[in-house]
């Protein structure tokens, strides 16, 4: 695997990548690597001849009194685990260097990126899709890969490349979870044994309600209710949106179609979690 951190290094990589005719797969991350990020870079190379992966942890996306800080960060382990699933070039970037002194361009989304994460987290989404950008224009991707979980970011993101005519296919990735449900994050690490116990009430209301719908509710409001029962059970959570949302636009939705998504975020104590599913 190799490893690059300045901008010249990565352009002669890309450069030689092309010359020899190889497919390029963008795995952008923020390190500190669980399985759902290497099932993506497992997707990559599925697809393409090459694999980059990004570490960076974007500061653009944070807001002022989120974590950036203490966001947990393991650069050694990062190269361990990405070397082991075959990842070909680990793009390490600097602030610096992503956002040089005096850079002042965003890529600004439309009305769906003030909803549900874009309302509690303002400012959010313009941090997402410029880092992307950004990288799509690095990297000169062919294919690049994002995890369900994060199922608003992929909608801009697709958004994002259909506008602007970018030249990358966006894969969607199932979430991939614990034992007990929980959809693997880096801030799970946060989790205090209680509050632990107390997460996988988000997956569990998600799987309650996918089983109504399958028995054959179509009622939007009555399939957010079903999730949550089971998030006000769990004394340790509290909910900041339960929302069945129609997969384009991001609206609420009073009846449910197949490819309506479920979507729950609850927070305990400062920890935010986000799980979703869509109905099939």
């Amino acid at each position: 695997m190799h490893e690059v951190a300045d901008l010249p290094a990565l352009r002669a990589w890309r450069r030689t990548a092309r010359e020899a005719g190889r497919r390029v797969a963008l795995v952008p991350t923020m390190g500190f690597l669980h399985e759902g990020h290497l099932a993506l870079v497992e997707a990559a190379r599925r697809r393409a001849d090459l694999v980059v992966m990004s570490v960076f942890v974007n500061p653009l996306q944070f807001g002022p009194n989120e974590d950036f800080d203490r966001y947990p960060r393991d650069l050694e382990r990062d190269r361990a685990l990405a070397r082991e699933r075959g990842v070909d070039l680990m793009f390490v970037p600097t602030v610096t260097t992503m956002y040089p002194p005096g850079a002042e361009t965003r890529i600004v989304p439309g009305p769906a990126a003030d909803r549900w994460e874009g309302a509690v987290r303002p400012g959010h989404f313009v941090g997402v899709l410029t880092v992307v950008a950004k990288l799509f224009h690095l990297v000169e991707p062919t294919i690049a890969c994002f995890g369900q979980k994060d199922f608003q970011q992929v909608t801009l993101v697709r958004s994002m490349v259909r506008d602007l005519n970018l030249p990358v296919e966006v894969v969607v990735v199932p979430t991939v979870r614990e034992a007990d449900g929980l959809a693997l994050s880096s801030r799970n690490v946060y989790l205090a044994p209680a509050e632990r116990r107390d997460a996988p009430a988000l997956s569990r209301g998600l799987g309650a309600a996918a089983a109504a719908w399958r028995a054959g509710e179509r009622s939007g409001p009555a399939l957010e209710a079903i999730v949550g029962r089971e998030v006000t059970a769990a004394p340790g959570l509290r909910a900041d949106y339960i929302a069945a949302i129609d997969p384009d636009q991001l609206q609420r939705v009073d009846l449910a179609v197949p490819g309506t998504i479920l979507a729950v975020a609850a927070r305990v104590s400062r920890i935010r979690l986000i799980d979703n599913l869509i109905l099939e």
